[in-house]
């Protein structure tokens, strides 16, 4: 199961967008990375595109072949293939977890769910790239609930605000999927139109 491992703050930086949420060093030095990093870079329409794709890319943590994966599904799907991208993005299980605030970042949320603290509808998932589906129930592991992570969760939650299609049961650690988001409650600063336009040219 490949992932990138190497350093988000440097990939932030090159992106120009938080790709951690709450990143000291990058609010720190917002500028591209390397020696040149303050130069004044030149703008072409193929480097716009190219770095939308990776921006999405990096802040969901996907692989190359399984991003295009993606966008191949949401090209077959009805109606717009740069929604349907976005949509079946934020519906990885490992994103739900992150969303739901049971987690710091999606590396973690990833984490959690590949160590296998999580069911879906009573059964046990330990996949991070799991589609989650409208009215899916999911639940932390009875064995988990005592664990660290879970109980800041608890202890912490009301800090982060929880999308509209999700909702979460702080108590009993559960997330109720309401149904599958749409384009106006995923709040990401991704052009998802340069996206479509950086693989429809492929």
């Amino acid at each position: 199961m490949a992932r990138y491992t190497g350093p988000m703050t440097r990939k932030s930086r090159r992106l120009g967008v938080d790709l951690v949420g709450g990143d000291a060093a990058f609010e720190k030095r917002p500028y591209p990375p390397g020696q040149h990093g303050r130069a004044r870079i030149k703008e072409s329409e193929y480097r716009s595109q190219l770095q939308e794709k990776q921006k999405a890319r990096f802040t969901y943590g996907v692989m190359e072949r399984q991003f295009h994966n993606y966008y191949v599904e949401a090209s077959r799907r009805t109606g717009k293939t740069g929604d349907n991208l976005l949509q079946l993005l934020e519906c990885r299980l490992d994103n739900v977890i992150y969303r739901a605030g049971f987690a710091r970042s999606r590396r973690h949320a990833r984490q959690l769910v590949v160590h296998g603290h999580f069911q879906v509808n009573g059964h046990k998932v330990d996949i991070p790239s799991f589609q989650v589906s409208a009215y899916d129930i999911i639940d932390v592991r009875e064995k988990s609930l005592e664990m660290t992570p879970f109980i800041v969760a608890r202890e912490t939650h009301g800090e982060r605000v929880v999308p509209a299609w999700l909702q979460v049961l702080p108590n009993r650690m559960r997330v109720l999927v309401h149904q599958a988001p749409i384009r106006e409650q995923i709040d990401m600063p991704i052009q998802e139109q340069l996206i479509v336009e950086f693989y429809s040219k492929k």
